[in-house]
């Protein structure tokens, strides 16, 4: 059986580990989940944000379920998506890919979408979506040029980590900064406090 207090993270992004530490929570294990993350016909990102980490969530608490040693773990999935208008931008696998991103979002606003969905050991489920809006400066053909050099946006959504260097081309940030990293903090918690999880077990010091 799972140890008591087990959260089982349906990720395997660093990212998303490190803003737990933040709150002194550690995953018990990390369970990635390769599902098909095609956006439906007409789908806004909204919505995408929403059922991807549903899906996730969902697949994740399936193997949890059949496994003794994870069963009566918390499961804890997000996805991130980035847009300009109803535009989905694609998280970056390709140079070509980062150069597209970064030349769309020079200069002007777009949006950042985290979907996250919590499935308690009971198998309630609870999401919540967070929304934040992103400003980068115009960036010139060297630092868009540096910085697909650099391969920080490979495998991120929109084509750039705002944890790295560029933290550097925003200019206005309206909603959650650590949503725009991968996991909303302050939501996640909420969520995780509503269904029963000790969020405050690892302040204490010692």
């Amino acid at each position: 059986m799972a140890t008591e207090q087990a959260l089982i993270l349906a990720s395997g992004s660093p990212r998303r580990v490190e803003l737990l530490a933040q709150a002194r929570i550690e995953p018990t294990r990390l369970l990635p989940m390769d599902i098909d993350e095609t956006p439906k016909r007409s789908e806004n990102p909204r919505t995408l944000a929403q059922r991807l980490a549903r899906e996730k969530a969902e697949a994740a608490f399936a193997v949890v379920r059949a496994d003794e040693e994870m069963k009566g773990g918390w499961v804890l999935a997000a996805d991130t998506v980035v847009a300009v208008g109803r535009r989905i931008l694609p998280k970056a696998e390709y140079e070509a890919d980062a150069y597209s991103c970064l030349n769309l979002l020079s200069g002007r606003a777009h949006w950042v979408y985290t979907g996250v969905t919590l499935i308690a050991p009971s198998g309630h489920t609870r999401s919540r979506i967070v929304e934040t809006k992103v400003r980068f400066k115009r960036l010139s053909n060297a630092e868009i040029d540096a910085y697909v050099q650099s391969g920080e946006w490979r495998g991120k959504a929109g084509g750039y980590g705002i944890q790295g260097i560029a933290g550097s081309f925003v200019q206005k940030l309206a909603g959650s900064y650590t949503s725009v990293v991968g996991l909303p903090l302050t939501e996640t918690l909420q969520l995780l406090d509503g269904e029963g999880f000790d969020i405050r077990r690892g302040w204490k010091e010692g």
